[in-house]
């Protein structure tokens, strides 16, 4: 909703400054935002002689406005500009700004005292009257009263913080808005710093050596009064612990409190706030000489490495489904025999599931499909039981609203994909606090894997354990020696998930077989709910349903049976990408293949030839797989060359050989399903004999071991260099782990 002395402050900084040294126009909706205050911001660096502008209110604005007005008030303001820049700035706060007329008047002074109240520190500056930190909080978008579901308790010690440390030289007004944040956590450490006797230039914030010694020195314990039990009640409203007095006084209250938090923490049960406390309070990984039960690495757990855990007294070891790398951490996957291994020495093991995805951009719901089917099927190679939980890993540091616009819909992604997969496995959440509660509180996870060793994780700033965390992650940390020296990553156990302990076989990477019948209403199932799931209705107007595309390809299995076995492939790479393809088929296609076998047959005009147009006659994309006939030429030429298949190899460039092998992929199934696995070797091959637009970097052949990244790699090629090959090869990748969960039945 606009507001109309914030249009006022949006006029007067358009009129007063708009163009000078930069300084923006703005737009006049009466909405306070970021930009006004940035303006703001300039527009009193402009007043202050400043001459390179910035939106930050800085060390060098905040030094110039000490040394030149050390207190803004009607006796000091310098000009009505510098007075309206106040007035404007206490309207975009919510404040009475007296209007925006340039005048210091009692109103505006009143205004200033209660935005003082508000933060906390009317009792550390003159009433009436902007000091520098002051003005500083004033021009940004902080709230200093409650918001949304902010708690009370919480602003308290937010105010409190202010009125006591404030004019400490790093420590600037931070919000009291009732929500703990990075700001806040950073303040409060701030104060304990302080407290320990650390100068101006030392105390930083972080939780270093010297904190970490200094805190050691200072437990606080029941019938204790002093400025340390304000402290360490503080830190525990802050992370939401309820029931705690902020009190000076360590009464009774604080005692329980105290012992519920170290028991949902898994810390020494002591009612003290000793030091494994405060640090786990402090920081998200807290104490990191904790010895946890639980690990997780990328290093094959061999005999000599299970004796130095079990000696070490870890029992829950987290390992990875696979690796989507061809290069990368070769052990990173579970390796053959070592699940036998963790279970004849009493270990159990969690699986983790992790991709690419470092950063929003690999996270959607197509993506989350994919992601579930894969770690089902995964699981199932390595021999987990049902009621196995997975971890889906989240390895970045996920912004609010990225974990609003990217995560939640992925792990909606991977719960539908996970009922695809007939629901044996339990989901879990890897990933910084925030990611965790939020992905939980959604429904999508029942237990929570955080990365608590990523402190400076805005997602873990500032939040408190998650309800459901069943491991914490906190150090990495070598542990043996010679053989049995493996590299880990330090969990504390919550007891919420204890892995497995016992593993039925594992499968064996084999062959392809031909498809059984019988669990064609399945698969059907399965493909219909994920096409509509990404808007492809069962009927929608193409020239053939879901259901008749892939009764067509499923009825010529035996061609891509034999075609995989023959070139060591998986059978999911045929059938997704003829599926995909015919799935598309339309009007339009029809209308080229029509003019395509005109042309051929000579029902094109002599004079047509000499147009450029003509070329669109020459070939066109046509039968089950979509391809054309040069694609054709070239993929069999190349299983030529290569001596894959006999044969000779015909001309891409000559109209006869494009036609030949063009009709046969319009009018053959058998030949066009084998063609789309010759054209998998030719894009893995680099497409040779291709354009030089068309030709990439060769990568791996198609092979029984394909990784992640060489199955989306291949989809890709397939259908070009440019979009959308890229886009809808990763709406691709859930229909891939579909077929192949039927294929895996048959083996």
């Amino acid at each position: 909703m606009a507001d109309a002395m914030v249009m006022r402050a949006q006029q007067f900084i358009n009129e007063t400054y708009a163009g000078k040294l930069g300084i923006p126009a703005l737009e006049v909706d009466g909405k306070t935002g970021w930009t006004v205050m940035y303006a703001l911001t300039r527009a009193l660096q402009y007043e202050l002689g400043i001459t390179s502008l910035s939106d930050s209110f800085g060390p060098t604005t905040l030094s110039t406005l000490q040394s030149k007005y050390p207190k803004v008030n009607a006796s000091t303001t310098p000009s009505t500009r510098f007075t309206k820049i106040v007035q404007s700035g206490l309207y975009c706060k919510g404040y009475n700004g007296g209007g925006i007329d340039g005048v210091f008047s009692s109103t505006v002074a009143g205004s200033i005292t209660e935005l003082m109240t508000d933060m906390g520190v009317a009792g550390v500056f003159e009433a009436g009257s902007l000091a520098p930190k002051v003005f500083k909080g004033l021009l940004t978008m902080d709230a200093y009263v409650v918001t949304g579901d902010g708690g009370a308790d919480i602003r308290t010690v937010q105010q409190y913080l202010n009125a006591n440390y404030v004019k400490r030289q790093d420590y600037f007004v931070i919000p009291c808005d009732g929500h703990h944040s990075r700001t806040v956590a950073k303040s409060m450490l701030l104060a304990v710093q302080y407290e320990l006797g650390m100068a101006d230039g030392v105390a930083n914030g972080n939780f270093g050596p010297g904190t970490q010694s200094g805190l050691k020195q200072h437990p606080v314990s029941s019938g204790e009064t002093s400025t340390w039990v304000r402290l360490f009640s503080g830190a525990m409203i802050l992370n939401q612990r309820p029931n705690v007095p902020f009190s000076s006084s360590f009464g009774s209250a604080l005692g329980s409190a105290v012992n519920s938090f170290q028991s949902f923490a898994k810390l020494p049960v002591t009612g003290k706030g000793d030091y494994s406390t405060w640090a786990s309070l402090l920081v998200s990984y807290g104490d990191q000489d904790r010895q946890g039960q639980a690990c997780d690495g990328v290093t094959k757990i061999t005999q000599a490495r299970a004796n130095t855990l079990k000696a070490a007294g870890y029992k829950y070891i987290g390992r990875y489904l696979t690796n989507p790398s061809t290069t990368d951490l070769p052990e990173k996957a579970i390796q053959i025999g070592e699940l036998q291994t963790l279970a004849d020495n009493g270990l159990r093991c969690f699986p983790i599931y992790q991709t690419f995805g470092r950063d929003a951009s690999g996270f959607n719901y197509t993506a989350g499909n994919a992601a579930a089917i894969a770690a089902a099927n995964a699981a199932d190679d390595h021999g987990f039981k049902d009621g196995t939980r997975i971890y889906f890993a989240v390895d970045f540091d996920a912004y609010d609203y990225e974990v609003t616009d990217n995560v939640l819909p992925h792990f909606k992604g991977i719960v539908d994909g996970m009922a695809i997969a007939g629901n044996r496995y339990k989901i879990g959440v890897y990933g910084p606090r925030n990611v965790c509660i939020r992905v939980s509180e959604a429904g999508h996870a029942t237990a929570s894997f955080v990365s608590d060793m990523s402190s400076g994780f805005s997602g873990n700033y500032g939040y408190p354990l998650p309800p459901n965390w069943a491991f914490d992650q906190i150090v990495t940390k070598t542990i043996g020696s010679g053989d049995g020296s493996i590299n880990i990553d330090n969990n504390i156990a919550s007891g919420l998930d204890t892995g497995q302990g016992s593993f039925n076989p594992p499968v064996a990477s084999m062959p392809d077989s031909l498809f059984n019948q019988a669990y064609y209403p399945g698969l059907l199932a399965d493909v219909r709910s994920y096409m509509q799931s990404i808007g492809f209705a069962e009927d929608d107007g193409k020239i053939y349903t879901t259901g008749q595309c892939l009764e067509t390809i499923i009825a010529r299995d035996v061609a891509v049976t034999n075609t995989a076995r023959a070139y060591g492939m998986r059978k999911a790479l045929i059938q997704t990408t003829a599926f995909w393809e015919f799935r598309h088929y339309g009007n339009e296609d029809l209308v080229k293949d029509a003019g395509v076998w005109l042309y051929h047959n000579g029902y094109v005009p002599d004079w047509a030839k000499d147009f450029p147009k003509v070329d669109a006659f020459r070939d066109s994309s046509t039968g089950v797989g979509q391809m054309f006939g040069r694609a054709g030429v070239l993929c069999w030429n190349n299983s030529i060359r290569s001596g894959l298949v006999t044969g000779t190899p015909k001309d891409p460039d000559k109209d006869s050989d494009i036609f030949s092998v063009w009709d046969k992929l319009r009018t053959d199934n058998d030949f066009a399903l084998t063609s789309v696995g010759h054209a998998h070797i030719w894009g893995a091959d680099g497409k040779p004999g291709g354009t030089a637009a068309e030709q990439e970097t060769g990568i791996r052949r198609p092979s029984l071991d394909y990784k992640e990244s060489e199955i989306y790699e291949v989809l890709r090629r397939y259908q070009g260099y440019e979009e959308p090959a890229f886009t809808d090869a990763r709406k691709r990748m859930p229909l891939y782990y579909i077929f192949e969960k039927y294929n895996r039945m048959m083996r």
